[in-house]
């Protein structure tokens, strides 16, 4: 393994964190609803994402619109873990690509969720999140993208069975993170207390945060009883269904 100082390559990572923020900045559902010469933040809900999408254009849109936000989360992810591969950072064990490429992850989140582009409001960040998370475990072991796979299925059928979107789609980034933490937590064991190792607990904390904090409406309403249910079942059909996500 080769050792990076970051006081000699810091600027590599403040780089990294503003053309992520961008990245998360563009935002695919008001590209394709203005294709549709439509604006989806005057249509169903207001909110530029798939549930949206889906309603107000069909499923087929609204799948295209998740797959667009997750690749635009995971892949500036995999392309920090590619540059930062096979180096620590000095002085310890930390991979650099751990850091990498959760911090690229996070910006874009940020990006999507506050985009200056669109006055600071932007899209809930699930599907960029769940992009970010699918391919960074893909990183640590193959069969762990075949896995994370599967486990975007089981957040399908759950929202599928309960149409509750906006509870499926934040329990899969709680989960992920989980999951994502505690091979962090293996991995740097002996070391927990190190600085390098602490950022990358606060990231996935933070892409929590930002997240749930996103749906706060949403969470509001379900605990006074007033959430719409989604179901994916009419969407399928053309169908409209019913949710603030």
């Amino acid at each position: 393994m080769k050792e990076l100082y970051l006081s000699g390559s810091w600027y590599y990572f403040l780089l990294m964190a503003v053309v992520c923020y961008f990245i998360g900045c563009f935002n695919f559902a008001m590209l394709i609803a203005r294709s549709k010469h439509k604006d989806v933040r005057k249509i169903g809900s207001g909110n530029p994402g798939t549930m949206n999408m889906s309603r107000e254009f069909g499923l087929k849109i609204g799948f295209l619109n998740f797959v667009l936000d997750a690749m635009k989360g995971g892949i500036p992810a995999v392309v920090g873990y590619l540059i930062f591969r096979g180096y620590v950072f000095a002085g310890t064990q930390v991979l650099v690509s751990d850091f990498a490429r959760y911090l690229c992850g996070l910006f874009v989140v940020i990006g999507h969720i506050y985009p200056v582009t669109m006055r600071f409001h932007g899209g809930k960040g699930i599907a960029s999140t769940l992009g970010l998370f699918w391919l960074s475990l893909g990183c640590e072991n193959p069969w762990y993208f075949l896995i994370a796979f599967c486990g975007l299925w089981l957040i399908v059928l759950y929202i599928g069975l309960t149409e509750w979107g906006s509870m499926g789609s934040l329990f899969g980034v709680s989960a992920f993170s989980i999951w994502q933490g505690v091979e962090f937590f293996l991995r740097y064991s002996g070391t927990l207390s190190n600085g390098y190792v602490v950022c990358l607990f606060l990231f996935l904390l933070a892409i929590n945060l930002l997240t749930w904090f996103a749906h706060r409406q949403n969470l509001v309403r379900l605990f006074a009883g007033e959430e719409h249910r989604t179901s994916i079942r009419k969407l399928s059909k053309g169908k409209r269904g019913t949710q603030n996500m």
